[in-house]
């Protein structure tokens, strides 16, 4: 197979994930991307790969086969059939890297949507862009919003190998893997992200986590995350402040921030403080980044005190805050040529 398309631009949302009680299933789109360009050959006497990036990780992130746009597009490209073609890449990064914004997700769903777009067109089928993202990424938490954009819940059905798909009286087949729902959220949601000059890896922060919980704790999270798809778009609810109590109790945890805290002492500080004062914060993905969330009409009046709040934290020059609508697309593709 040889490509339709040469050339494609990709815009892709930063996420966040967890959202405190729905760890490893629930994630958020951020509107706030990462932008690139990608130019292909089809020429059988060129296979290089040449990588400019500007901004987040330009430098430390490599510039060859191993940077992970790069080995994305190549996966997908085997999987879609497509021989090995000569690239050139153009990031322009702003969603910081190692800091729980989804940066990882964000290259594996650029390198896919590249490589499925020089096929298919700017319409290409996210379900399958879906699906290789997460099985590259091992969880698809962060993947799903970064395709579908909006608040998502997503999760891994696994069936009995050689058994194919479920049968589903009155619906469609149930296959194993990877499977997303996608929920409205409410035009009122303010997000502000929090996010320190230190970072945190996913593997670190995932290896603080113990192998068992207390029953009570399991119980506490899977009351409050089903909570979070209301809470995001809290339909009846008489005023703002309903739905700040329901956001604020909706992300409330017992099973990994907790465990976390003393990787990122800074981070959970931040958030006890936060909360304290009646805001809906967590951890942002693994971490260190923090998340609020807020419901309100007054926007700049929220974000002032917010940031007063976090004062201390804003003056020691090891934080800065990003205030950020939700993003309701999800990846953007655009064919150049």
């Amino acid at each position: 197979m040889t490509p339709r398309y040469h050339g494609v631009h990709i815009r892709v949302p930063a996420t966040t994930a967890n959202l405190g009680s729905g760890f490893d299933t629930m994630g958020l789109a951020l509107d706030f991307h990462d932008e690139l360009d990608f130019t292909v050959s089809d020429d059988g006497m060129r296979h290089d790969v040449s990588v400019d990036i500007q901004g987040e990780g330009e430098q430390t992130l490599p510039r060859d086969e191993t940077h992970l746009v790069v080995s994305s597009f190549r996966k997908a490209c085997q999987t879609l059939g497509l021989g090995r073609l000569g690239l050139t890449l153009h990031a322009r990064n702003r969603i910081p890297q190692a800091r729980g914004m989804g940066s990882s997700a964000e290259a594996i769903v650029a390198g896919i949507a590249a490589a499925m777009a020089i096929i298919e067109g700017e319409d290409c089928d996210r379900q399958t862009l879906f699906e290789l993202a997460a099985a590259i990424e091992g969880h698809p938490d962060n993947v799903a919003p970064a395709v579908f954009g909006g608040l998502t819940s997503s999760w891994r059905l696994e069936m009995p190998e050689g058994s194919g798909a479920l049968a589903i009286p009155d619906g469609e087949p149930l296959s194993g893997g990877f499977h997303v729902v996608r929920y409205p959220v409410d035009e009122r949601i303010e997000v502000s992200v929090f996010v320190p000059d230190f970072a945190l890896s996913t593997e670190r922060a995932r290896r603080a986590l113990p192998e068992t919980v207390p029953y009570r704790d399991a119980v506490f999270n899977v009351s409050r995350a089903a909570l979070l798809p209301a809470a995001f778009h809290p339909q009846g609810m008489r005023s703002g402040d309903d739905a700040n109590a329901l956001l604020f109790a909706a992300t409330q945890d017992r099973l990994h921030q907790r465990y976390r805290s003393g990787l990122m002492a800074d981070s959970w500080a931040l958030i006890q403080l936060l909360r304290a004062h009646g805001f809906a914060a967590a951890v942002s993905g693994a971490g260190p980044c923090v998340l609020v969330l807020h419901y309100g009409s007054a926007r700049e009046r929220t974000q002032e005190t917010i940031d007063h709040i976090a004062s201390q934290q804003l003056s020691s020059r090891h934080w800065r805050v990003l205030h950020l609508p939700v993003d309701h697309a999800g990846v953007g593709i655009t064919v150049t040529e």
